[in-house]
């Protein structure tokens, strides 16, 4: 039963999830929601995995999430379906493309799922920032409000944002491994 949930969950996410990988991250934790077989507080650590390894972030977690679920065919099961909907679909505009490339509703179409990406990277921005940067129980547990950001988290955040909108040309992979310096120095 596991393997049909695991391939139902990850091809729904696979199908749905526009905009490439981070659009996946809601979907991640709405399965972890509902199932024991992930669990939402290692979704962070899940993409800070996934960003720095080989391959797209949605295949990486479907990987993950599939082998924690159930091992070596959990994986496969998992990463297998993520990606099916998307052959699916590849060949099926494919071959049709010529005929509606030109057409209004398919551009009107293409245009109104561009907001959709924007809003479900959106969506999994905050919740990576809510996980990474904010810290509710500490706050809850002290009561002082000044404990309800993680300071040094927050800092690293918005100097690494800050580099990024001026010095474009900084390679992505400089930033995951100056950060996971940063962690191992300033123990995150």
């Amino acid at each position: 039963m596991i393997y049909l949930e695991l391939f139902w969950e990850f091809f729904k996410t696979g199908l749905f999830s526009i905009g490439g990988g981070l659009a996946t991250i809601p979907f991640l934790y709405d399965i972890g929601k509902r199932y024991d077989w992930l669990d939402t507080s290692i979704i962070p650590d899940m993409i800070a995995v996934s960003e720095s390894t080989p391959g797209p972030i949605g295949i990486n977690m479907a990987t993950y999430t599939g082998y924690m679920a159930a091992k070596l065919p959990g994986a496969l099961i998992a990463s297998l379906a993520i990606i099916l909907p998307s052959v699916i679909i590849v060949l099926v505009i494919s071959r049709l493309l010529s005929s509606f490339s030109q057409d209004k509703r398919v551009l009107n179409a293409m245009y109104g799922l561009r907001p959709a990406s924007l809003g479900l990277i959106t969506a999994a921005a905050f919740a990576v920032l809510n996980v990474s940067v904010i810290t509710y129980d500490t706050f809850i547990e002290s009561g002082n409000i000044l404990d309800i950001i993680d300071l040094k988290a927050f800092v690293l955040f918005v100097c690494l944002l800050v580099i990024r909108i001026f010095f474009k040309r900084i390679h992505p992979i400089l930033f995951i491994v100056f950060a996971g310096v940063v962690g191992i120095i300033f123990k995150f």
